[in-house]
């Protein structure tokens, strides 16, 4: 079923008894997306899925327009997958004032950096249209994908402050055959655009081997022609500043032409820590996902940041 409007919603949403998980998407679906809606409906009794492509997280010059919409497609993989409701909404119908009169949430300082820094306003954009959702859906639990980590940790913040009561699930990055991270903009790119960007995942092998993983990556990315590095960084966790000796994240965005992509991994800092193997638990394919993922969520427990240790 297609829910359109609020009224379709609330209708559907009144007659599920039991926990709901929503899967938040701009649409595009594929395996990755595939992989959310299989450990929401282990987790919940009735699964939701959005399509919204959201105005307010594109600037001008972006790809707003371009993105890919395919609904009916994007309707028949959620049949599939046993989700109960589709909520693909117009604009008009979440922002019935207009993008430009709506109420929005602010990040704080944490969202100009990185993705905030090279598109000021997206998590702007982000966290205004994902509170409406959670708010809207009514939802005990909502998947987010560790691909988009900074995202990740931007909404876990969000719905810590203000209270929301929502279980956020990081789901895994899941990787085509040839390891670059799947994501609905992979259909932009030319064959020779895709053998440019099969250096970010390269980057991210080495760096995983290396206890000076940020020099590590930057050498792999420098030598690539056909890639435009964005930005390459290494964190803490919690996307604080990287220890001198521990756990890390590498984050990176780069082009490959006129595609952008990010993606990002744990890595080691230092010789007191590394991740055990280059491709960890945290990066599987889409066939791997459901068999490591079968447990179910404590809906008591408490909401935990990306940087726990026990999260």
């Amino acid at each position: 079923m297609i829910a359109h409007t609020l009224d379709d919603l609330r209708r559907v949403r009144e007659s599920m008894a039991g926990t709901v998980a929503v899967v938040p998407t701009m649409g595009a679906l594929h395996e990755g997306h595939r992989t959310h809606m299989r450990r929401a409906r282990q987790l919940a009794d009735h699964v939701i899925v959005t399509v919204f492509v959201n105005p307010l997280q594109f600037r001008p010059g972006e790809d707003f327009e371009a993105y890919p919409r395919t609904l009916e497609a994007d309707a028949a993989a959620c049949a599939e997958e046993g989700v109960d409701v589709v909520f693909a909404p117009s604009e008009a119908e979440l922002y019935p004032r207009g993008r430009d009169a709506v109420t929005r949430v602010i990040p704080g300082p944490a969202g100009d950096l990185f993705e905030g820094a090279s598109r000021p306003g997206f998590f702007t954009g982000v966290l205004t249209v994902v509170a409406k959702l959670l708010r809207l859906t009514r939802a005990h639990i909502a998947t987010f994908g560790e691909k988009d980590y900074q995202q990740l940790a931007m909404v876990r913040r969000m719905v810590d402050d203000l209270h929301l009561g929502v279980h956020i699930e990081a789901i895994p990055t899941v990787r085509e055959s040839d390891g670059l991270a799947q994501s609905s903009r992979n259909v932009y790119l030319s064959a020779a655009e895709r053998a440019s960007a099969l250096a970010i995942p390269r980057a991210i092998r080495v760096a995983q081997s290396s206890p000076q993983p940020l020099a590590a990556a930057q050498k792999v990315l420098e030598a690539e022609p056909g890639l435009r590095v964005d930005y390459v960084a290494v964190t803490a966790p919690d996307l604080e500043p990287a220890p001198s000796d521990g756990e890390g994240r590498l984050l990176i965005a780069a082009f490959a032409g006129s595609t952008r992509l990010i993606d990002n991994a744990a890595v080691g800092v230092g010789a007191a820590w590394r991740t055990a193997e280059p491709d960890g638990d945290e990066t599987m394919t889409s066939s791997t996902y459901a068999e490591a993922s079968s447990d179910p969520v404590d809906l008591n427990r408490r909401t935990t940041h990306i940087g726990d240790r026990d999260a």
